[in-house]
């Protein structure tokens, strides 16, 4: 087949832009599987019992809100030939400032609470087994061994078995409880209850919203996918996964209104009110129906563990490569040495800095299992993950707006409102954030 003359934007010949297809879907599922959280579920399953359908348009806006967001870094990722670390390394040092400090602390935490989550469902599943730090730390080893041993392509693939168990459930779950469809496509219209504004902005941000957003550009390199010939390719893949995102939120907005707001049933914070609402399905449905939804909280939290055990680490040794090499971006732009790619991507899960971070993510944090948090590190854990989403937002709206990227991949007039538009969310939520941290 005959290739075109143009170029990408690092020189390289283009070739002809690939068909989007299904058969190349991916890394949009990988980005899915690990930005939802048993958290989010949660938080999501309380809306819908505080206020009924009435915010399903919030998780409707959300879901493109995070379209947005995810193409932005892939089309830096493609467009350019550069990772998203080296377009931050280019804004000036702070970026490497910032981030250095939240890798460090976030991943110390994170750890922890990824850990604590997967094993929340085993526990309740074999309740008289081994205790909760037992099953973590098990987790936790899993984890560790499978991203160490094994590379992407495994990787994707256990991932897409992860969310197909964690889309069965949730969608039985839903159809279950018996939706009002009527009451749902009535919540499209944007209403606002009274008090219902934090829910409302934590749906559009919060749910899918995390560090393995700013992660997706690298497992786009990771899965072959190394230059602009491949945007139609990562465009149909990001909605795919963002879509997904949608039904999983919708699906338990669906839960709490039906399950959960006619009975005013209170639900724990946090992940262990998946543990609660698995009770209420054993009341309602019977054992079989719980135990079903306790493994899809299981899939629902190891997919997040392993999804950022091996984007982080990669998004960690690309950081250290960059902080070794003072002139590497600026040489990449002009030189193009090494494009972003397979290549690159299996040298980077091979390298000391790859494998340093992802024992970082596991051992370090068991420690916490046996302490309460520190009060210090909870703030700056607090502090720096609510600013890493204005922070990502705000910071591709700046790279794709510069000379940085080649014209005909920068901004739109859509792209620059859609980004605009989640930076002043995500700012909104950062300072709300910021203050309900126990100062």
């Amino acid at each position: 087949m005959a290739e075109t003359r143009a170029t990408t934007g690092t020189g390289e010949p283009a070739s002809r832009p690939r068909k989007s297809s299904w058969k190349y879907i991916g890394p949009g599922i990988v980005v899915a599987a690990t930005g939802v959280g048993a958290g989010d579920l949660v938080a999501t399953l309380i809306a819908g019992s505080k206020f009924g359908y009435t915010l399903m348009w919030a998780a409707v806006i959300g879901c493109v809100v995070k379209i947005s967001l995810a193409e932005a870094a892939g089309r830096w990722h493609l467009a350019t030939g550069r990772t998203l670390f080296d377009g931050w390394r280019s804004l000036g040092p702070w970026t490497t400032v910032y981030f250095a400090v939240y890798v460090v602390v976030w991943g110390f935490i994170y750890g922890a609470t990824a850990m604590s989550s997967s094993a929340l469902p085993i526990v309740a599943l074999f309740p008289d087994g081994p205790g909760l730090k037992f099953w973590a730390i098990v987790t936790g080893l899993i984890g560790l061994a499978f991203v160490w041993f094994n590379r992407y392509a495994v990787f994707e693939k256990v991932m897409t078995v992860l969310i197909g168990i964690m889309f069965v459930v949730v969608v039985y779950v839903a159809a279950r409880v018996v939706p009002d469809v009527g009451a749902s496509f009535a919540g499209l219209l944007p209403v606002l209850p009274d008090g219902s504004l934090l829910y409302t902005l934590g749906l559009i941000g919060g749910v899918g919203g995390t560090i393995t957003m700013a992660a997706y550009g690298y497992w786009v390199n990771a899965k072959g996918w190394s230059n602009s010939s491949w945007m139609k390719v990562m465009r149909l893949d990001n909605r795919v996964a963002y879509i997904t995102t949608g039904v999983f939120v919708v699906a338990m907005l669906i839960v709490g209104a039906e399950l959960l707001h006619a009975s005013q049933t209170a639900l724990t914070s946090g992940d262990r009110g998946l543990i609660d609402l698995g009770k209420v399905l054993e009341d309602r449905f019977g054992a079989g129906t719980a135990k079903l939804f306790l493994v899809g909280f299981f899939a629902t939290s190891f997919s997040s563990l392993i999804g950022v055990w091996h984007g982080v680490s990669l998004m960690f040794a690309d950081f250290v490569e960059r902080f070794r090499a003072p002139g590497a971006g600026a040489a990449k732009t002009e030189g193009h040495e090494e494009h972003e790619g397979p290549d690159v991507a299996e040298r980077r899960q091979r390298s000391l800095p790859f494998r340093a971070y992802l024992l970082w993510l596991t051992f370090p944090p068991m420690t916490l299992l046996w302490l309460d948090q520190p009060f210090g590190l909870v703030i700056a854990y607090g502090v720096l993950g609510a600013f890493f989403m204005p922070f990502l937002a705000l910071t591709l709206l700046w790279l794709l707006n510069s000379s940085r990227t080649p014209g005909e991949w920068r901004n739109g007039w859509v792209s620059n409102g859609m980004l605009a538009l989640s930076g002043l969310l995500f700012v909104v939520l950062c300072v709300q954030q910021v203050r309900e941290l126990p100062w």
